[in-house]
């Protein structure tokens, strides 16, 4: 065969996405962390005598430690060829690791997908509030909760008018189903309470069981489709939901009453904005994931960071506000500050449930049981939709109890590490790089003597990446004075105060994932 005709074919030959581990210590962020959170941690606990949190901390040295061999890893193993392979431990943190906060987002909405949401059309509400009652939200979880409770059941109350179809003429017994999410941040690392709400374009009610093989402790309901929602029914919802919240933050005394009515009367809304554009069709999936990655996702972006120069760092505004920046310049003491303050407390939900999708709803069960993945409960009620067409005249389906039930060791909200990768990255990791046969996890190694002598056998280090301690000056002013010692003394008195030209220099350690035992 010609060399040319050998090229084609190794082009025309599909090849597998090959694993390759993460290296968290070659990131720009890890190092800014690395270099500046001993400082930050000093001169933040020195300010006013008030330290951060300790979650905060708890948070920030966890992750310094997740993806690293030195603080223990699992071992790949393929059968066929004998190929293996690392796995770090990853530190499962929220609101500072990309990877951890990238997992949980991923995992949040392929349960979501799976497990909850039916195949029916759902649309996203979100609701922003005016910035003088989101200093009040930023810390008061009953009150976040409180205020969600009135948007969601405007909405609900919306829907119900939008759905002629629904039989009873109580129209209390119709109820959503929605999972809301409570963003605590802004596009631009700032804090932002507000809220986004994935609800199922319609209501749901009990219907009459009309099989006698489902037994009558477990309901059925019907689900009966919106119209399209107009400009005038998602303005009457913002109406009402800001006359309803302002009285809720009178009653609480938050604000005085004659400022709540002064704020009534405020043009454009008066700083509260509803939005309910986006509306994601019963049978996209795909389509449905990436919205509730997007409402699942973290505070920051590891891709929008960028460095800027020895002392400042540039973050990528992805939506920057009328007139406002589309890169912020910080010093990365500026932007473990920011990151530290959006950091969600420990025991704290990160989406809630609400209608028929509640933890306790009586039709919760009907529901979730049309979800593709759902598992159906032994003797699962008979479920009408109006889903094919989604306009049109409720049609009966019944729900699968073929279903094989998972296992019981895991809950369903729990994805594996491998599956969720394939999911993000259409490449599978347990897949072989060398016979493309798949591998399996053999070892979880977390002895340190086993562990330093698995690490030296490999020629890694068996060292963490060493974290600075705190300095003062910060690095900047030190530079300042650099610049100040060269205008006054010259090339002397630079050189006294000269600083490295990178300041996040290369680690020193570089992991080679090529094993051979």
């Amino acid at each position: 065969m010609s060399a040319t005709a050998s090229a084609v074919a190794s082009c025309a030959t599909p090849r597998a996405a090959r694993y390759q581990r993460r290296r968290p210590e070659q990131t720009l962020w890890y190092r800014i962390v690395q270099t500046h959170f001993a400082t930050w941690l000093d001169l933040a606990s020195g300010e006013f005598g008030v330290a951060p949190p300790g979650y905060v901390e708890r948070t920030f040295r966890r992750y310094l430690e997740c993806g690293i061999l030195a603080h223990g890893f699992a071992r790949a193993y393929c059968d066929t060829c004998q190929h293996d392979f690392l796995i770090a431990y990853s530190c499962k943190g929220r609101g500072v690791c990309p990877s951890c906060n990238t997992r949980r987002m991923a995992e949040t909405a392929a349960h979501l997908v799976d497990h909850v949401f039916p195949p029916l059309p759902v649309r996203q509400w979100v609701l922003a509030v005016p910035k003088r009652l989101r200093y009040f939200l930023q810390t008061d979880a009953a009150l976040q909760g409180a205020v969600l409770r009135i948007f969601l059941s405007e909405v609900e109350r919306a829907l119900r008018v939008q759905c002629p179809s629904t039989t009873n003429t109580d129209t209390s017994t119709a109820r959503i189903g929605a999972v809301a999410f409570i963003h605590r941040f802004g596009s631009s690392l700032n804090a932002h309470v507000h809220f986004h709400c994935c609800v199922m374009d319609g209501v749901f009610e009990p219907s009459v069981n009309t099989d006698d093989r489902v037994t009558d402790d477990v309901p059925g309901v019907s689900f009966h489709a919106a119209h399209q929602l107009d400009t005038l029914a998602i303005q009457a919802v913002q109406t009402r939901a800001r006359q309803r919240i302002l009285r809720a933050f009178v009653r609480r005394g938050l604000i005085d009453k004659d400022d709540a009515k002064e704020m009534v009367q405020w043009e454009h809304g008066g700083g509260f904005s509803v939005d309910a554009s986006v509306c994601i069709e019963g049978n996209d999936r795909a389509g449905l994931e990436r919205l509730l990655r997007y409402c699942a996702r973290p505070p920051f972006a590891l891709e929008h960071l960028h460095q800027h120069d020895a002392e400042h760092v540039v973050y990528h505004n992805p939506k920057p506000h009328q007139g406002g920046p589309r890169e912020l310049v910080l010093t990365p003491l500026e932007l473990i500050d920011k990151i530290a303050a959006l950091i969600p407390p420990p025991r704290t939900h990160r989406h809630r449930y609400y209608g028929v999708l509640a933890p306790n709803a009586p039709m919760r069960a009907a529901v979730t049981a049309l979800a593709p993945l759902a598992i159906s409960p032994v003797g699962a009620g008979v479920l009408c939709m109006a889903g094919c067409p989604l306009r049109g005249a409720p049609t009966p389906l019944k729900a699968d109890t073929n279903t094989a039930p998972e296992s019981k060791s895991r809950a369903a909200a729990r994805y594996l590490w491998a599956m969720l990768l394939a999911r993000i990255y259409e490449a599978f990791p347990l897949n072989c790089p060398i016979c493309h046969s798949q591998m399996r996890i053999i070892a979880f190694i977390n002895d340190t003597t086993t562990l330093h002598k698995i690490l030296n056998h490999l020629g890694e280090s068996t060292e963490s990446p060493k974290i600075a301690q705190a300095r003062g000056p910060p690095l900047w002013e030190a530079a300042s004075a650099a610049e100040r010692a060269a205008e006054m003394f010259g090339d002397a008195g630079h050189a006294q105060w000269a600083l490295p030209t990178v300041l996040f220099p290369e680690p020193p350690i570089n992991f080679d994932q090529r094993i051979g035992w």
